[in-house]
This record gives C-alpha cells, structure tokens and sequence, in this order.
C-alpha cells in the first residue's frame, strides 16, 4: 500500500472538487481548495520526497477556454519531475506521446475507450498500440447504482454499460500497467471510502490498483488498509493539509513511504 499524490487542474490552477460536481458547461465545479502555487510546486514537493506514481489530471475538456492555461500547468509539472507522475485527462492515441515525451511516467485514459456509454476496444487497442501496456493507466472511475459500480466519463457525468467486478479488471488487465479507480460519488467530500468497492478491489489479485475518493482523516486511512488488506494504493487530495485539509502530508508520507 502506497501514497500516490496527486495533482489536479481547473481552469488553470490547482484546485481540489468536489469530484460529480464538474460540469464543462461553464467550466463549474464545486471548490474544496483552489491553489495560488503552481503545479511545478507540487510536482518539485513530491520529487524530493521521492514521491512516485502519483498522478496529474486536467480537468477542463480541449473545448474549454481554460485548457491551453490548464495543459500549461500539467507540462510545467512535468518538467518538474520527470518520470515521476502520470498523466491524464483528454489523452487520446494522437496526443498520448506528447505527454509522454513531456516526462509522463504513463498516460491515464477514460473517455478514449469508454466511450458513447460503452467500451471501444478499437481505441483501447490504438492506445497500447501507440505508447504500449506498460505506459498506459486505465481509469475506471465509477459511481454506484442498485447493482454495483459502473464506470463513468466525460467529467464522472455519464455512465457507461461497464460494471467494475473482478472479472472486468481480469478482462482489461492484459492492456494496462495499472488501473486508477476514484469512487466518484465520495470524491472531494472527506466523508469516508466507498467501502464495498474497497474491499472488492483489495481481494482481486492483479496489476497495481490506486484508489482514490472519501479518505478523509488517518482513521478513515486505518479503515481504508483494513477493508483493502493492504494490497491497494491510495490518494487523498482534498483532505490533505497542503489543500487545505486536516490530514498531515508529513504523517502520510512517512508513515507509509
């Protein structure tokens, strides 16, 4: 179990939301914590903590206003760690060896393959094609319904046909180094993990999963490593004292690091 940080950007400053409160009409979220420092700050932090895996999200669509301003931050973290954190948001096979020849880690996609509500192999396959599996997140973000938890794109809105169970990550696992899965409907609210979905991703054996959404104290951590067994990396954006939360960075990052 791992502290993967992250970095996410909103019209051009990093910022913390309420994660199914983004809409890009407008470009309107729900702000928990909006930065005056840049993303090269961070990244800079995390590369002399010696940070790894962690992860940089833009967070306004290339039809957004803010998203020349919003790329601009991500590359500038970039070239501040280089080879240190991920990238996502908007990657598609056209523009995922960019960010990867701009110090990306790996590129970390969603909407590319879940797309129109379902999932486009075609794309997925252009992707590894294009920077290969051991470059490549999958994003399996989801929100919950009556029968458990499907995987949702174009900003956590719209839901696809795809449900996160066991056999869904056996089935996408041979295509991705790593899955990134946010448990949407406790993102940004410090209100606790999605527990169920915890447990489920902690007893599924595969490739490296981090888990992101509703760790909001060090004892919603201590639960976090009980229903996971230790298995499932994890990030606090929100709740994380250098975005304006209660949880010490400095506790996190030595006690688990």
């Amino acid at each position: 179990m791992r502290f993967r940080p992250c970095i996410d950007i909103h019209n051009g400053k990093v910022k913390q939301i309420v994660g199914g409160s983004l809409r890009d009409e407008g470009d309107s979220a729900s702000t928990n914590f909006a930065s005056e420092k840049g993303a090269a700050f961070y990244a800079d932090l995390y590369r002399k903590d010696n940070l790894k895996g962690g992860h940089i999200i833009l967070l306004n669509p290339p039809s957004s206003k803010y998203y020349k301003a919003t790329r601009k931050q991500a590359l500038e973290a970039l070239r501040a760690y280089p080879g240190g954190l991920q990238v996502g948001g908007g990657i598609t096979a056209d523009n995922a060896a960019a960010y990867l020849e701009a110090g990306a880690s790996h590129v970390i996609v969603t909407s590319y393959v879940f797309s129109g509500g379902a999932f486009q192999k075609d794309n997925l396959e252009k992707l590894v094609h294009t920077v290969g599996r051991e470059r490549l997140v999958l994003d399996l973000s989801c929100r919950k319904k009556e029968d458990g938890y499907y995987v949702v794109t174009d900003r956590w809105q719209k839901f696809t046909q795809v449900k996160v169970t066991p056999r869904t990550l056996d089935s996408l696992a041979g295509y991705c180094d790593e899955f990134l899965i946010h448990g949407v409907d406790v993102e940004g609210k410090g209100s606790g993990m999605e527990t169920e979905l915890v447990r489920m991703l902690g007893e599924w054996k595969g490739i490296p999963v981090t888990y992101a959404g509703g760790i909001g104290s060090l004892a919603d951590l201590e639960a976090f490593a009980k229903a996971s067994g230790g298995t499932v990396d994890f990030t606090i954006g929100s709740a994380l004292d250098l975005f304006g939360g209660r949880i010490p960075y400095d506790a996190v990052k030595n006690l688990l690091n």
